[in-house]
């Protein structure tokens, strides 16, 4: 039987108020979550479910971390927000650590991924601008790709559904295939000012980008001098074992936008940028009231500090490989996933039928997937996951598969 917020006062109190004053913009599942710890979370029902969608990739460290929450209670009785009219002393740490990590020598901070994305194109026009080339402005994005909501995010992510409502959108974006280094090759141009890849490309369907295909990407950035943003908000900051996957890849971006995982669920987004493309930026250009506030800027050092000093990369790079080694187990026996996706902690099963059903059993069977690119169940736990959970994840989605796919091999 389907859980329905219906089923509880409280829980039917909650979806009619929502349904009375909240813009109707996301189709929810139907439960009221109100605690978690560690892979799980709880329902208003107090019913337990593992979490293997973690706030779509931002409870990197899990729910209720322990560490998390004693750093946000010390600086929210110190001090949240004190504006961008003014230093303190977080920025600049996090901004350094960020550099090291990346290579990429500065960083601007905001407040989400999509945000970071808007951040990262306006530098790159800006850059343009300022080369004397302001006519320079052809975009070239990927087939699949997704990079947030917001006009210009929006403008180079490529499905119509989201797109064709709000047009007319940035542009000229020339949309090329993932899987045709050659299209790519051809689009990239001296007119072209910005090619936009996503690493790993999330909502499209946790498709890692080719090395072929990358190497393409380069070259056509090396040869005609176009800027390279990789997208890393959902892949980068350790999900893939690695602090970012564009240099597993050969990619030399010079803009990468992150977000989601930087906050363990604080909101915080950063676009990382090269001293040349920072250069070209000056007072007053860009801002945020938010961005990079104390709050923020001190979720995004602890969780860095976890990553690099707490284990957090090694934990992944052991668990996601199991659970790759699972995933793989579990399509030999169900002959509804035509492919296993992705790296490390970031996974998609490819169905040869719709997401929606399995991911509707999953969750009465207390598991929390979900469905993208209309086929694709993707899976993006903690990064604190455990071994032990992992299995129980894949009995359950086991479960779920029967129970919808029926035919097994």
């Amino acid at each position: 039987m389907t859980t329905d917020v219906r089923s509880t006062t409280a829980g039917g109190e909650v979806s009619a108020r929502e349904a009375r004053h909240v813009v109707q913009t996301y189709k929810r599942a139907p439960i009221v979550l109100t605690s978690g710890r560690g892979s799980y979370v709880y329902d208003v029902d107090g019913r337990e479910y593992l979490d293997l969608i973690s706030g779509v990739g931002v409870a990197s460290l899990g729910h209720a971390n322990p560490g998390l929450a004693a750093i946000v209670a010390d600086q929210a009785s110190t001090l949240l927000h004190c504006s961008n009219l003014f230093f303190h002393p977080l920025q600049g740490e996090l901004a350094e650590r960020l550099a090291a990590l990346s290579g990429l020598e500065r960083t601007f901070f905001c407040n989400s991924g999509t945000e970071a994305m808007e951040a990262c194109l306006k530098f790159a026009r800006r850059y343009w601008y300022a080369d004397g080339a302001p006519q320079r402005s052809g975009i070239v994005a990927l087939r699949g790709a997704f990079h947030g909501r917001t006009f210009g995010s929006l403008s180079i992510t490529a499905d119509p559904h989201y797109r064709d409502p709000f047009g007319p959108l940035l542009g000229p974006v020339t949309f090329v295939s993932p899987d045709d280094p050659a299209e790519l090759a051809a689009a990239v141009t001296g007119d072209t000012a910005i090619v936009v890849v996503e690493a790993i490309q999330g909502e499209g369907g946790v498709r890692p980008l080719g090395v072929e295909f990358a190497r393409a990407v380069q070259e056509a950035c090396t040869r005609t001098g176009a800027l390279l943003i990789c997208d890393e908000i959902q892949c980068g900051l350790g999900r893939t074992g690695v602090p970012f996957y564009f240099p597993e890849l050969g990619l030399q971006p010079q803009l990468v936008p992150v977000g989601k995982a930087l906050g363990a669920g604080i909101p915080i987004g950063a676009a990382l940028v090269s001293e040349a493309v920072a250069a070209r930026v000056g007072y007053g250009e860009h801002g945020s009231t938010y961005g990079g506030n104390l709050l923020a800027c001190r979720a995004g050092i602890y969780f860095l500090d976890q990553l690099t000093n707490g284990g957090v990369l090694e934990h992944v790079r052991r668990v996601g490989a199991h659970l790759g080694e699972r995933l793989t187990e579990l399509a030999g026996r169900h002959a509804s996933i035509k492919e296993v996706r992705g790296v490390a902690l970031m996974r998609g099963l490819d169905l040869d039928r719709p997401a929606a059903p399995v991911v509707d059993a999953a969750r009465e069977r207390g598991l929390l997937v979900n469905g993208t690119a209309k086929t694709v169940v993707r899976l993006l736990p903690p990064l604190t996951i455990t071994a032990e959970e992992v299995d129980l994840a894949i009995d359950r989605l086991d479960d779920a598969l029967t129970a919808t796919a029926g035919a097994t091999r």
